[in-house]
């Protein structure tokens, strides 16, 4: 078989960046449980009329279909058109909406979750972008009505989550939030109406930066190059406390803005900034050209930053959605975060800014004396493990030189030499060696453990 061609925007990570994943995930999970969310799993798959009916998605959706079409019955010709409406979800937010409208009558409200899964987007794979990736989401979901203090508390639940994760070496996160009917409510008073066009092209500032989203401004949703420069005004303005809000109703008055739900904008958004800045001080900032492309959110909208790795863009983001989970009767509004946790491992991977202790489970390999007795080594290795100790046994009775340069290979940091029968019938002990400081000495299954810190592998910062 000729060596695969690597697929790009699949990560698939080594053993021991798989460990700094679970590390994440772990802590993540355990965060998020802290705060009373529980944890769901929805399908990998959706009715592609779901998948599409918000926001710019339709060029990224994944379509599932078979491989091969067969020619049968009508109840096979509809199978087949059924399954070509399927398409791989490409976020967990319209998955857990349609999730909420099917199981409304078991759920209590307001319904908190998490939710950890892969999701697929066929978009152009680049640095910290994929095609397949896993997110971690959290929300919370009213019936009818949803307080808006949830819109302040989220946040704060995740950077309480990523600042779980500085003890490996994760760098400082900040948690940029906007509110939509601030833009929304400026944009309107300055008689524009293609305001979700402006939306999409504001939100490209960072990539190609104000002189080019002013050309798309007048190019794509039909603004005036004085109503361009007044969004692109509006989009510069940040700050960490309800400053930020005097400053755009100051800009407001220049243009002549007069408008209730931008008002309503910004009294929310001052709201989340003062209250932030008693519970994490420093943490969540205002900034106003956050805009977020998919159109389904509706009041607050965040995006989260590794402080000195901004070039990598948000690796968590989020906002409020009022109709996205409707049944036309009922109404179920939310607010919701995601993590794209394959986007933060490969930055921490890639820039060398933690490592795994070791590369596998195993704190102990057992050597074998020879394939006669490897019964003893077995033995030895099923009494470590009933008390919770990770092992392996030697996969050959080569010299223990060789043996202990196998467990050197793979980071385990002792090696066990079971205890000899000598001439006259008795066994001598049985003993354990830290190979990197060379200590051996006398040990027994059923008592020894390794010290703490050598049991599992652990996720440190890259100069531990």
């Amino acid at each position: 078989m000729a060596r695969p061609t690597p697929l790009s925007g699949f990560p698939e990570w080594l053993p021991d960046g798989r460990i700094v994943e679970q590390h994440v995930l772990d802590t993540l999970r355990r965060v998020f449980e802290l705060h009373g969310f529980g944890g769901i799993e929805t399908r990998a798959v959706e009715p592609l009329d779901q998948l599409l009916r918000k926001g710019e998605t339709s060029k990224e959706v994944y379509v599932l279909r078979r491989l091969q079409e067969e020619t049968g019955d009508a109840d096979d010709a509809r199978r087949d058109k059924g399954d070509k409406q399927l398409g791989l979800h490409f976020d967990l937010t319209v998955p857990f909406a349609r999730y909420v409208l099917e199981n409304a009558g078991h759920l209590a409200f307001p319904f908190k979750r998490y939710q950890i899964q892969k999701v697929w987007r066929g978009e152009r794979p680049q640095d910290g972008r994929f095609r397949e990736f896993t997110q971690a989401d959290i929300d919370v979901v009213g019936a009818g009505e949803l307080p808006y203090h949830y819109e302040v508390e989220l946040p704060l639940v995740m950077a309480e989550a990523l600042g779980a994760l500085r003890d490996i070496g994760v760098p400082e996160v900040r948690v940029l939030v906007n509110n939509r009917r601030v833009a929304e409510g400026f944009y309107r008073g300055l008689g524009i109406d293609a305001v979700d066009e402006v939306l999409r092209q504001i939100d490209k500032l960072d990539k190609i930066g104000p002189e080019k989203v002013a050309a798309l401004l007048v190019s794509e949703a039909g603004v005036t190059p004085e109503q361009a420069g007044a969004c692109l005004a509006l989009a510069a303005i940040s700050g960490s406390d309800t400053g930020v809000v005097d400053r755009v109703r100051a800009l407001a008055a220049e243009h002549g803005v007069v408008s209730d739900l931008l008002e309503t904008g910004l009294g929310e958004l001052g709201a989340l900034v003062e209250a932030a800045s008693v519970r994490a001080p420093g943490v969540v900032v205002a900034d106003l050209k956050i805009a977020r492309g998919l159109d389904y959110y509706t009041g607050s909208v965040y995006e989260t930053v590794l402080v000195g790795h901004e070039q990598l863009g948000s690796i968590c983001s989020g906002g409020r959605y009022d109709t996205l989970a409707s049944d036309g009767a009922n109404t179920y509004p939310g607010v919701g975060l995601s993590i794209g946790v394959s986007r933060l491992v490969s930055r921490l991977l890639s820039a060398g800014l933690v490592r795994a202790t070791r590369s596998v489970p195993s704190a102990v390999v057992v050597a074998v004396t020879s394939e006669e007795t490897r019964g003893a080594s077995d033995a030895v290795a099923t009494a470590l493990r009933s008390r919770g100790v990770p092992v392996e046994v030697a996969p050959a009775a080569a010299k223990f030189g060789k043996q202990i340069r196998y467990a050197d290979r793979r980071g385990i940091p002792f090696v066990w030499f079971p205890g000899r029968v000598e001439e006259d019938g008795t066994r001598s002990p049985d003993q354990v060696k830290d190979i990197r400081s060379g200590e051996q000495v006398d040990a027994d299954a059923a008592t020894w453990a390794p010290p703490a810190e050598d049991l599992h592998p652990r996720v440190v910062p890259a100069g531990d």
